[in-house]
């Protein structure tokens, strides 16, 4: 379980979040919703180093997650970010190797253990026809696929994405939720920041509601669609509807 206590954060010196409690559950997949500037990145991006807990506690599996050198905690935990530079000019076997360096070392010499998690990420991200391309070369859909392979060789049993839908269309969409689907059932535990309430709905397992940079709540989507604590952050009505794929959700 990854476990914030009182956390309060800043962004270089300004103070965003404070007296911040959430706990994300082992297994699960859990999403991170909120409005814009309701704190949601800066939040998980305290687990990366980008922000900074100057108070409070973050917890691992019961260990001091802050207090772990970095090397242990890319083992543990790896980070899918929204914030990127230009698309660099390597190949996606390249750039996926990069989510090995925390088991390289300085040599950054691969191991076969090394290129068995570079291949399996590359397959179970559908790259292998693309896999000596370029990453700029590549539609922003497939760098989104080339990222998460990285991170997906980085084999972490805790994976945090930050809107990994950014670029991706309604195509691309569904196949990312059946991709995040799959890592649960390896046994990944997955927080996604997702700005698509209905997609969160259907996707989660939980959800952790963010509001004026605090948690306003959390639960089951079924305990958050019950107690109107999503109609109520969001300022809308959502009407659950079954179809032939499952319970839908129409929100206006």
């Amino acid at each position: 379980m990854l476990e914030f206590k009182n956390a309060d954060i800043r962004v270089g010196r300004t103070p965003i979040l404070q007296g911040i409690s959430a706990t994300f559950e082992k297994g699960r997949i859990t999403a991170l919703v909120g409005l814009n500037g309701s704190g949601k990145t800066t939040l998980l991006q305290s687990l990366n180093g980008l922000s900074s807990v100057t108070d409070g506690q973050i917890f691992l599996d019961g260990e001091d997650y802050l207090a772990l050198a970095p090397g242990e905690r890319a083992k543990r935990l790896s980070f899918f970010s929204q914030l990127r530079g230009s698309a660099p000019n390597i190949s996606v076997r390249g750039l996926v190797e990069h989510g090995r360096f925390p088991y390289m070392g300085f040599s950054r010499k691969r191991s076969p253990e090394d290129l068995d998690a570079m291949e399996k990420a590359i397959d179970f991200t559908g790259l292998s026809q693309e896999a000596d391309r370029l990453v700029s070369e590549l539609s922003g859909g497939m760098q989104q696929r080339a990222y998460l392979a990285m991170q997906i060789a980085q084999e972490c049993p805790y994976m945090v994405m930050d809107e990994p839908q950014n670029f991706l269309d309604l195509p691309g969409q569904r196949e990312l939720l059946l991709l995040i689907r799959a890592l649960k059932e390896e046994g990944k535990t997955v927080i996604l920041v997702i700005h698509d309430l209905e997609k969160a709905l259907r996707i989660a397992d939980r959800i952790v509601v963010m509001d004026r940079r605090r948690i306003a709540g959390s639960g089951t989507p079924g305990e958050c669609l019950e107690s109107g604590l999503l109609q109520k952050v969001f300022d809308c009505r959502i009407h659950p509807a079954e179809t032939e794929e499952g319970i839908r959700y129409l929100i206006d």
